[in-house]
Order: structure tokens, then sequence, then C-alpha cells
């Protein structure tokens, strides 16, 4: 089946929204800064088992809504996105995986709406009150100096869209170069290139971290089935992060790729793949 795309009002915002296949819904959320395309081995993967990939490019991002401001960008209006998202494509429950922000924003949404969650997957992603707590620790602070730099106005969208600024940060990171292919980095900077699409997908640093004290009290466990996958090899995000997750997500199983980076869906999509589909189960 071919994928199909959309827009979708989700209430305060349009979302664009791509699609592959049918079947049980699995709602894959991209991280920075990335859009959509960045589920494609996913995707295929998916529909070959049965299963309805849903990849929306979140607020913000590629030819999704751009709302004006920081606040615009806390965690609650994108939770708000997803459910309206789920109700206008008609699911009640759906599978969600997400990666770097789309983790953090899939880890907060299993955590307030369980009852919309069948089952959770995070890629390099950590808990919000893991990611809070780590920016106090001297080796993380270190890894996250980017997140102090994006807080800067104009400076870091300069840095953002320069030439050759996704080249570096895609392919300069990933532990398999042939993975991110010309073709496929260009995707992105078209992506990030719309108009306004660099500050708002900075806003989503900008907003968490101006509302980092919400991020330090506890959030709801998260009862859903949950498997972390973890690229070793993650320049930004130390696997300290994972210390303690099974406190706040009991139900989780944690499997990490030595040979892959923080872009690891794509840096090894067999593995992750065949992990997802494992985890998942049958789509029927």
């Amino acid at each position: 089946m071919a994928r199909s795309e959309q827009f979708v009002d989700v209430g305060e915002v349009r979302l664009h929204v791509v699609t592959q296949g049918a079947g049980k819904p699995v709602l894959l959320l991209h991280g920075f800064p990335e859009c959509w395309y960045s589920w494609r081995h996913q995707m295929e993967a998916l529909e070959r088992a049965g299963y309805c990939a849903i990849a929306p490019d979140l607020r913000g991002y590629n030819t999704s809504d751009k709302p004006r401001g920081v606040r615009a960008y806390r965690l609650e209006r994108l939770e708000a996105d997803l459910l309206g998202l789920l109700a206008a494509l008609g699911h009640s429950r759906a599978h969600l995986v997400g990666h770097d922000w789309g983790g953090v924003l899939a880890f907060s949404f299993a955590a307030h709406h369980p009852e919309r969650v069948e089952k959770l997957v995070v890629m390099n992603a950590p808990h919000p009150a893991a990611m809070a707590r780590g920016l106090l620790r001297p080796s993380q602070l270190l890894r996250s100096w980017y997140i102090f730099f994006f807080q800067l106005p104009l400076l870091p969208e300069r840095q953002v869209l320069e030439p050759h600024f996704m080249r570096r940060l895609l392919r300069g990171m990933a532990v398999d170069k042939s993975r991110f292919a010309d073709s496929d980095i260009a995707v992105f900077e078209r992506a990030l290139a719309q108009p306004g699409a660099a500050t708002a997908a900075l806003n989503w640093y900008r907003a968490a971290f101006r509302d980092l004290r919400s991020s330090l009290r506890p959030l709801p466990r998260i009862e859903a089935p949950t498997m972390v996958l973890w690229g070793e090899q993650d320049q930004a995000l130390g696997t300290e992060l994972l210390d303690g997750l099974d406190q706040r997500v009991p139900d989780v199983r944690i499997l990490r790729i030595a040979e892959a980076s923080h872009w690891v869906q794509q840096d090894a999509p067999e593995k992750v793949n065949r992990a997802l589909l494992d985890f998942l189960g049958p789509a029927n």
C-alpha cells in the first residue's frame, strides 16, 4: 500500500500526517530536528505486519501548523494534539512509539492518558523527570550544552539553518553513515527550512527549559507495557538516564543496541524493526 498524506485538524492546530498500511494503529512521534520521514523504515515494516503506521509532523515541524510563542510548545499542548489526532482518525487507543522529543512526549502522554495507549515504545529519549534531574549531573550537563544555547534568541535559528547543519548532525553522529543518503538528508533540510519551522522546533526546548520545575514534579506511573530501545553510541544522551526507569515504568524492558547512535531507528533499522514487531505482537 502506498503512503497517503493529509492535513488533520486536531483542535488548536492542523497537522500534516503520513499514513501507511491498514489495521491496528501505531502512532509514530519523531524528534528534533526531523519530521515524519525519520520513520520511513518502520512504516514499511509495520505495514507488512498488518498495522496502520501513522506518522505526523508534530506541531511546529515541516508543513504542520506553527503557532507563535514558546508557551504553545508546552507538553500539555502537545499531548492535546495527540488526543485530537486519535479522535480525528477514529481511534480510541493506539500503540505509541516515540524517538528523542517524540519519546519524551510519548512518556508524558502515556502517563497522563493511560486509557489511550496499548503499548509504549521509546527510542533514545529519557523520561521527563530523568532528563530534568540528569541536567544536574556534570556528565549529562556537558552533553546537553546545546539546550542552553537554544535558549538564546535568533542565533540558534541561524545555526540550524546553515548549509550542511543537517548533514553534520545526522550523518556525522550516525554509526553507519550510509544510512543517511544525500536524498534522505535533503528531506529533513526541506522540512526544517519551511517558514517558521526552525523557531518552532527550537521552541520545544525553550518551553521545556522554562517549565523545568514542572518536569521535576512526579508524573503518574506508566502502566502500559513499555520497551525502551537505546543506541549506545548516543553523543547527546547518556545511558545513565535509564537509571531508575523501572520505578516510574514498572512493566519495562530495555534493549541496548551497541552499534547504533542517537538516530537508532535509522542507524539500525533491521534490529529496531525486529524488536518493535516482536514487542507489539500480532496485528490481529
